[in-house]
């Protein structure tokens, strides 16, 4: 029995909550997916892209943690990121039983590109927002997010927007 918003005897297939966030996510993939197409690229792969790019993360289980990839899953995108040329998987000098990814000059080129392919597809999605609607829609969010407490955000913080990193985009 839930005692939540939610209530599992009203809960159907019809549009809900549910629904929109994961249509939301499906639309905007989709655009990105044709933004990062002529780079080679594919929305799933873009964040591996720019957590190197950005030094978020360096290994292939930090990229499993922070992008909630299971390592099956990243190993298995790693490896195409890999022959497609965008990165490399190399050794760490500190530690020998650690993998860790850099961008070869293929992939620097294509991440350098990607915040502002990903910032006009933004921009033209959120055509007709407000500022204030923007501002609102990234604190509800964000306010989801954090109330799954195992979730460790990329960017930005439950209590309000981060300032990026310089460089960074803001969406």
């Amino acid at each position: 029995m839930s005692d939540g918003l939610f209530v599992p005897a009203k809960f159907g297939v019809e549009p809900s909550l549910g629904y929109y966030l994961s249509t939301a996510r499906n639309v905007l993939a989709t655009r990105i997916d044709r933004a990062v197409a002529p780079l080679g690229l594919t929305s799933s792969q873009i964040g591996i892209m720019l957590l190197l790019w950005f030094e978020r993360a360096r290994t292939p289980n930090e990229m499993s943690r922070v992008l909630s990839y299971d390592t099956g899953s990243m190993t298995r995108m790693l490896d195409r990121l890999e022959r497609k040329g965008f990165l490399v998987r190399q050794r760490s000098q500190s530690d020998r039983r650690v993998v860790e990814l850099a961008l070869t000059d293929q992939g620097r080129d294509a991440a350098q590109q990607l915040p502002d392919l990903v910032a006009a597809v933004m921009s033209d999605q959120l055509r007709g927002f407000a500022p204030e609607e923007i501002a609102t829609l990234v604190g509800l969010l964000q306010r989801f997010i954090a109330n799954d407490a195992s979730t460790v955000p990329v960017c930005g913080a439950a209590g309000g927007p981060e300032a990026p990193p310089e460089g960074q985009i803001d969406d």
